[in-house]
């Protein structure tokens, strides 16, 4: 008799927030407890794996600057491969996995090899940077609009399709990933199209982790120290017209 081959299992590509697992979503928290395997970024590891059936398998796949990495070809294949086997996976991805996390590529992979697949949205870096520091992200009066950017392409320098009108408006504020090492070259195009030096920004190292440090500072300030620096903590970096902590008051 021939046998039926096993079906094929779902994908869930979850959100793990910034980092701190008291800001993963019910969902996510959930999926993690369900799964069979888990397939799990970096900066999605830590304490939010305690969240992840015990017999579970754990396949770090990370992804960091300047550090050697998985491809993503590879990523792609094993997130199929685990899938067609008939388990339940779960691709663990930091902060929102739609924003910034090669969620496309993924994507596409399933959809290309008929795997069913689920997304699971969270907490996104920049809203939990804002929170920590204990301010909106929007003003009702000077900061109408949000952006999200990269501050790195492929190479890892700053894009070259910048968009200098839309980053350089005072009354935005702007969320920029993956920004340190290109952040003196965005500043020196900021400042070109005549956004001031003085314009308040966040510095925000490791968020939802232990060692999350935040400093309020300017992007003129920020830019100089910046100079030059190798990266060890991922960061995030918030400009514009910011209603900034009083730094005397920050832990």
């Amino acid at each position: 008799m021939t046998e039926t081959p096993p079906a094929t299992g779902l994908v869930s590509l979850v959100s793990a927030g910034p980092g701190d697992p008291e800001l993963l979503t019910l969902k996510a928290a959930r999926r993690l407890a369900e799964a069979e395997v888990v397939l799990f970024d970096d900066l999605a590891s830590g304490s939010v794996l305690d969240h992840a059936n015990p017999d579970a398998q754990l396949i770090a796949v990370g992804k960091r600057a300047g550090r050697p990495s998985a491809r993503q070809e590879a990523v792609n294949r094993l997130i199929v491969d685990h899938a067609r086997s008939g388990r339940r996976v779960v691709r663990l991805k930091s902060g929102d996995a739609g924003i910034f996390g090669r969620l496309e590529e993924e994507l596409v992979a399933l959809a290309q090899a008929g795997i069913p697949f689920e997304i699971v949205p969270g907490v996104t870096t920049a809203s939990a940077a804002a929170a920590a520091a204990g301010m909106p992200l929007t003003r009702r009066l000077t900061a109408r609009r949000l952006q999200f950017v990269t501050g790195a392409d492929v190479t890892g320098q700053l894009p070259q399709d910048v968009n200098w009108a839309a980053l350089a408006d005072p009354q935005a504020t702007t969320a920029v990933f993956m920004g340190q090492r290109s952040f003196p070259a965005l500043v020196a195009g900021l400042r070109a199209h005549g956004l001031p030096g003085d314009t308040p920004a966040l510095f925000a190292e490791a968020v939802g982790h232990p060692e999350q440090r935040l400093e309020p500072t300017t992007i003129e300030a920020l830019a100089r120290r910046l100079e030059g620096i190798v990266p060890d903590q991922p960061a995030l970096i918030l400009y514009g017209p910011l209603a900034l902590p009083d730094p005397e008051k920050q832990g």
